[in-house]
């Protein structure tokens, strides 16, 4: 029984590859000319393995109200541009359904913040209240944001002439939103110490807060946020540089929240907290470690049967199985794969695939040999007829992962998605194992042993 050389080469460079990207290692870091190659090879955890927040988002709308699939995309867009501002690593955000949005933030440090910077809509607004001021965080109805009642020109006349209007009977004018901003960063007041965030206007902003700020000199300017005003200050001159400062009693955290709602612009939509779930890093640890020992002890436990029953066979099943893992961890690594608990469940039940195939050849070899074949040809044909039950079982399954993929995809079920997709991999890559990795190494061990003298070796 020749074996092709090639063959030979081309699994031990598979091999030796997917074994070194399996195991820990610094990745690839280099130079080539004036360009320089940073390659981090890393297993890149999910939320249930090192620990953070998920958050399900719904629209605060009457369940009547439709939302447009353009207004939900763009409150995605949204609020994924948020959550990177926070510096999360490797957040997911993913439309659910027609109304809802979810969002996985590994590793989220301060998950009230999160979950305040994710809800709120982040509407921003420069409003004209006349003569009077009004008091910091008092509700008002703007043009922005709010229809037009009938009378509204002659109650806006009223308090720009300083008489006293119900509060709840005025909607202010809307001089522009925070849309016209170019830029918005946290500062602290040289004076005072507090925060502040100092914002750049752009063209169209800058020309309309000039000529408001010009023709309004004496009156108050509210600055309201989402419908509740941040504060009131006095135009004391015109302001025609395009830069300016809200301040409010800020800290530190609600500053930068502010500032990265400011930057990423408002929700199309309002959004309101459904669900939120914290797992803990500890919790996420102990996943990893029980699923570590899980897939060691079902890994030893396979190898053992299949070197009891199927004896020389089985052995090399097992180092086709090992290959197996390395390649599929590999890639998961080259992806990248996110692991999940899901996920991790897959690449096991793959395990199983992979071993199944094997099984079924060894089983036909089995049977040629009991009907006097001689070994080699007894190989070919068992890898002949067992080929067929493969792919046809294979090809069931990779059909169901796709299933699965979509579903996860369609309903933002994000561990369905990571269990299809390592099941997945796992089967594509048994089959390379099985039908060229396992069939090479049998011929070639076979052949030196000399096993067709010694059918107790073959499981006989």
């Amino acid at each position: 029984m020749k074996t092709d050389p090639l063959r030979w080469i081309l699994i031990l460079l598979v091999f030796g590859l997917a074994l070194w990207l399996a195991l820990p290692n610094s990745g690839l870091h280099f130079s080539l000319g004036s360009r320089r190659i940073d390659w981090d090879v890393k297993v890149h955890e999910g939320l249930d393995l090192q620990g953070g927040l998920q958050v399900l988002l719904e629209a605060d709308l009457p369940a009547d109200t439709p939302v447009s699939t353009d207004n939900l995309r763009a409150a995605r867009t949204i609020v994924e541009r948020r959550v990177n501002g926070l510096g999360v690593t490797e957040p997911l955000v993913q439309e659910q359904g027609q109304r809802r949005i979810s969002v996985e933030l590994p590793g989220i440090e301060k998950p009230e913040q999160a979950v305040a910077l994710l809800k709120e809509t982040g509407l921003l607004e420069f409003v004209d209240v006349g003569r009077q001021p009004v008091t910091a965080g008092t509700l008002i109805r703007t043009t922005g944001s709010t229809a037009l009642p009938s009378n509204v020109e002659a109650l806006a006349a009223e308090s720009k002439a300083g008489k006293q209007v119900k509060q709840e009977d005025v909607i202010y004018p809307t001089i522009m939103s925070g849309a016209d901003l170019e830029s918005a960063n946290v500062t602290r007041n040289s004076n005072t110490g507090e925060y502040v965030i100092s914002f750049t206007l752009n063209e169209k902003g800058t020309q309309i807060f000039g000529d408001h700020t010009t023709k309004s000199t004496g009156a108050y300017l509210a600055i309201v946020l989402d419908g509740a005003v941040i504060s009131s200050p006095t135009i004391r001159e015109p302001i025609t540089s395009g830069t300016g400062q809200i301040s409010g009693q800020f800290t530190a955290d609600s500053a930068n929240q502010l500032a990265l709602q400011l930057r990423y612009g408002a929700l199309p939509v309002p959004l309101k907290v459904v669900n939120t779930r914290t797992i803990g890093p500890t919790l996420g640890q102990d996943s990893v470690r029980l699923s570590q020992n899980a897939g060691l002890i079902g890994f030893f436990t396979v190898a053992l049967f299949m070197i009891l029953y199927y004896r020389l066979p089985g052995l090399v099943a097992v180092m086709a199985l090992a290959m197996y893992s390395a390649i599929t961890f590999a890639l998961f690594k080259i992806i990248p794969v996110t692991l999940t608990l899901p996920g991790i469940a897959g690449f096991v039940l793959s395990v199983g695939v992979a071993v199944d195939a094997n099984i079924l050849i060894f089983e036909r070899m089995k049977e040629e040999l009991r009907g006097g074949r001689r070994l080699a040809k007894a190989l070919d044909e068992g890898f002949g007829r067992a080929w067929p039950s493969i792919r046809d079982s294979n090809i069931s399954s990779l059909i169901t992962c796709a299933i699965l993929y979509w579903f996860g995809s369609s309903f933002g079920a994000s561990l369905v998605q990571g269990f299809a997709l390592t099941l997945a991999l796992g089967i594509a890559v048994s089959l390379f194992t099985a039908l060229v990795a396992t069939r090479t190494m049998l011929h070639t061990v076979l052949d030196w042993v000399d096993a067709e003298k010694r059918p107790s070796w073959l499981g006989l």
